[in-house]
């Protein structure tokens, strides 16, 4: 995520219109960025491991293109598809931080390079993007479907957060993750590795019957992205693949009816206090 953050603003040095808000050179820069993020995460991954870097393929699709780029081979129509409807997925999803992230900076009138980095840069917390890179560290660690039940009694007593379970804004199920579970069974069963998928569904029962909640995005994505050989800590850059859709059609909307966003804060904290001068501390 660092060197997409940091690659994604470079970009605006090759674009000297990049700094531009209008709509004809705005949705320019969006359609550019659009395609580039992609090459720039299978690249990068390419090269830290000392491979050779895969020219896209302008006759595939974003989704095509990216599996192509980074295992130098083509996928399969079944994994092609399932990965490009996993993009679909992710595109857009109301003000999450990263969106909201690209409207206040937009906002400004800053160019759509500078707004884009900002996203990356919220999108790479933990608490978003990262999520499901932390689902499949939370299968890895536990290991074993039959140390589920007593996994999760001793996290939950721990007030550990269990990630990919809950949403800030559905209280039911994520439609999302309607969709992904299926992905999830579909490349477990092709790859003849259930376990993932197995102690997926278990923890989501247990968190439904314990607490009344309901996986998100990130719960079956991370199985279902593992499942397809793809490297953890690639997940979140492939949300920003999919997310720049949503972040650059936000911005374009911002652009084309815009207004400085500046929230008002209420102070609640002490008053009245003595200063002392710096002299006398």
């Amino acid at each position: 995520m660092d060197v997409l953050r940091t690659a994604v603003s470079s970009l605006d040095f090759y674009d000297k219109d990049g700094h531009l808000t209008d709509r004809e050179h705005a949705t320019r820069a969006a359609i550019k960025l659009t395609g580039q993020i992609g090459t720039i995460a299978a690249a990068w991954d390419r090269i830290r491991n000392d491979n050779d870097v895969v020219s896209p393929d302008s006759s595939l699709s974003i989704a095509q293109n990216f599996l192509y780029m980074l295992r130098g081979e083509r996928a399969d129509a079944d994994e092609e598809h399932i990965f490009d409807v996993c993009l679909i997925l992710h595109a857009d999803h109301e003000l999450n931080a990263s969106t909201f992230t690209t409207r206040v900076v937009s906002g400004t009138l800053a160019g759509m390079y500078g707004s884009v980095t900002a996203g990356i840069a919220a999108l790479a917390g933990p608490l978003h993007g990262g999520a499901n890179t932390n689902v499949m560290k939370m299968l890895i660690e536990i290991g074993d479907p039959g140390k589920i039940d007593t996994w999760l009694d001793k996290a939950l007593e721990e007030k550990r957060k269990i990630m990919g379970i809950g949403h800030a804004v559905y209280k039911t199920e994520d439609p999302r993750a309607t969709w992904l579970r299926k992905y999830s069974r579909h490349m477990g069963e092709k790859k003849g590795e259930m376990k993932w998928f197995e102690m997926s569904q278990r923890i989501e029962l247990l968190m439904n019957e314990k607490k009344g909640m309901f996986p998100n995005v990130d719960f079956y994505s991370a199985s279902t992205y593992y499942l397809m050989g793809i490297p953890l800590d690639l997940f979140t850059p492939i949300f920003a693949v999919s997310r720049i859709s949503g972040w650059t059609g936000h911005i374009l909307e911002q652009y084309a009816n815009n207004k400085l966003i500046r929230p008002r804060a209420e102070y609640i904290g002490a008053r009245d206090l003595k200063y002392t001068p710096v002299a006398e501390r």
